[in-house]
């Protein structure tokens, strides 16, 4: 035994716990060699990896309960209404010129006819007071209030988005509101003046007298302002469908005719009156709004794959268009002994 334990008796051989005599020896614990970087023998630890540019986002994002979204929810709420109605009272204070703004495209589409008969009247005697002092500023004041109303309804949705989707707050709000107002004024300046002017000139073979109600012509001016200035945020609506990878512009372009169908429906229900000639005045501008939108979501896939637009090339193309269309006119102007005027149909002999 002594041979076996070196020469050394068990008695005699130091002990690695001195308070425990019976206790096995310990085991001494390495740590865990480390990796080499490089090649080197660096026992230098790896770099940790990259951080993902969603989670960097991510932690931008304001986290909420559903309590303190509805909180958020009835303050944005109220901030529309507080600023709506301050709007709304300017707009009564200018009732007045307001509402003469409003009559001036029927005034005028009853001067192109000729007739002085033909005239507005009041038939009942509440209809005055609830037009001029009410419906007038509220209209006026969903017009001039949309870009506040638009910026609460952001505020809104933004905490909820990453840092490169917030960027897009004022081109939204801008763009809306633009488009919206935009509307109104082709509706109001094309689409409501020269459609009353057909309207009321049909009747005039016969000796037919118009007399409209106040009530029904802000009816339909109602109608179609804000018709139109709806459908003019088509390119917005697809700017979004493209943005949620809803829709794409080769779908939309592969599908088109079915919208330009939808299109011309959509028309002929906004459209106060059944005749063609105003049903092609809202459905013109909506089929071109339609292919703006496209171009829109066509731009936002090439900045998505990292790709520019060529504008230079596209610029010049389009200029070469307007110059030969303008040659074109003049020339048939000059031919014919056209001139150009400030009423329709614009071209006169």
């Amino acid at each position: 035994m002594d041979e076996i334990n070196g020469g050394t008796p068990p008695s005699e051989q130091p002990r690695a716990f001195p308070d425990d005599p019976h206790g096995p020896p310990p085991e001494k614990v390495y740590p865990p060699p480390a990796l080499a970087v490089g090649g080197g023998g660096s026992n230098t630890p790896p770099p940790p990896p990259p951080a993902d540019e969603d989670d960097e986002e991510e932690d931008g994002m304001l986290r909420m309960s559903f309590l303190e979204h509805l909180e958020e929810l009835r303050s944005r709420i109220i901030k529309m209404v507080y600023g709506f109605g301050v709007v709304f009272l300017l707009c009564m204070i200018f009732c007045q010129e307001l509402f003469k703004i409003v009559m001036a495209p029927g005034f005028d589409a009853l001067k192109r006819i000729g007739n002085p008969e033909n005239h507005f009247v009041a038939i009942s005697p509440m209809e005055q007071f609830s037009i001029i002092w009410l419906w007038t500023p509220l209209v006026a004041a969903i017009f001039l209030g949309s870009p506040w109303i638009l910026w609460q309804v952001w505020s809104f949705i933004a905490p909820g988005l990453y840092q490169k989707e917030k960027r897009l707050a004022v081109p939204f709000v801008t763009a809306t509101a633009g488009l919206f107002i935009l509307g109104g004024c082709f509706g109001y300046f094309l689409a409501f003046r020269y459609g009353l002017t057909f309207l009321f000139s049909l009747g005039g073979f016969a000796g037919i007298v118009n007399m409209i109600s106040i009530d029904q012509y802000f009816s339909m001016f109602v109608d179609v302002m804000l018709g139109i200035g709806l459908v003019f945020e088509i390119p917005v609506l697809i700017f979004f469908l493209t943005l949620l990878h809803v829709a794409s512009p080769s779908f939309l372009l592969a599908h088109s005719r079915y919208a330009i169908l939808a299109i011309t429906i959509l028309a002929a229900i906004i459209t106060p009156t059944p005749d063609f000639f105003n049903m092609m005045l809202f459905a013109v501008p909506m089929c071109l709004l339609f292919f703006l939108g496209v171009f829109a979501s066509y731009l936002l896939v090439l900045k998505r794959e990292n790709r520019r637009f060529p504008w230079k090339p596209f610029l010049a193309w389009i200029l070469s268009v307007i110059l030969i269309v303008g040659a074109a006119i003049g020339w048939l102007m000059w031919k014919f002994s056209y001139h150009l005027t400030w009423h329709w149909p614009f071209l006169m002999k």
